[in-house]
């Protein structure tokens, strides 16, 4: 090969490579250029962003807008954690989703309650009832405050065939502490336990947050403990009735 011919081939090409190297170079550094920019437009956009939701939160806070509060100020701790504004929201976020929890439990407890106003036996009746945690047959007991235009008031246990002879002692609990309590079987043998002294319990149901009374039923003869979860009784929703308010024999 006559190397002569590309004698002054050779600087030309250097040149091109210089100039390729050199451009692909420049495009690397628009190449990052553009990408710092880019950055540093989402990280302002996001602070605009989570100022504008700082102020937000700060409003809802003012105006007792737990629920609202709430969802704002994770999204903030969310989208820039550890910033001035994330510590910020931290200071009081806690609080306020503990009152939330706080509420969804007081809702809950409140709706194991059941109140109505209905025809009974000649009369009308106004009860509250609560459903045991536990379930005898398949089907829980219902715990029952009654009240009666005829019976006047009275509190039993009813959904289960119940053991006691005469009058029984129930060892019962309130919030873990004795409550023992004397029951009766009612003489038309519905499939219920009465509570002797109504008056007492209901005075001590309205402080308490979860009973427990163990029962004896007929088909196994075995103990077996109830518990109900009664810290949402609100006693202004039992409605009260003419003549019902004194213990009358049925």
């Amino acid at each position: 090969m006559n190397f002569r011919r590309y004698r002054g081939f050779w600087p030309s090409f250097a040149a091109l490579l210089a100039v390729g190297l050199l451009s692909a170079c420049s495009q690397r550094d628009d190449t990052a250029a553009v990408a710092q920019a880019e950055a540093q437009a989402a990280a302002a956009a996001t602070a605009k962003r989570v100022a504008g939701l700082r102020d937000l939160y700060r409003k809802q806070t003012q105006a007792g807008d737990d629920a609202a509060a709430a969802d704002t100020g994770r999204a903030i701790v969310k989208m820039s954690a550890g910033s001035a504004a994330a510590q910020e929201v931290q200071q009081t976020l806690p609080a306020i989703e503990q009152r939330l929890r706080d509420q969804a439990e007081k809702t809950r407890l409140a709706s194991l309650w059941n109140y109505q106003v209905a025809p009974m036996a000649g009369g009308t009746q106004s009860t509250a009832s609560i459903f045991s945690n536990q379930r005898i047959g398949g089907e829980p007991v219902r715990l029952v405050l009654r009240r009666h235009t005829q019976w006047g008031q009275s509190v039993f246990l009813y959904g289960g065939r119940f053991v006691c002879k005469a009058t029984c002692t129930l060892p019962a609990m309130f919030d873990g502490k004795p409550f023992p309590v004397r029951g009766f079987l009612p003489p038309t043998g519905e499939p219920s336990i009465m509570i002797q002294d109504d008056k007492g319990f209901i005075a001590a149901l309205m402080k308490a947050k979860k009973i427990v009374i163990p029962v004896v039923l007929q088909e196994s003869g075995r103990p077996r403990e109830l518990s109900y979860d009664v810290g949402g009784y609100e006693a202004t929703k039992w409605a009260p009735l003419p003549g019902a308010s004194a213990k009358k024999k049925n």
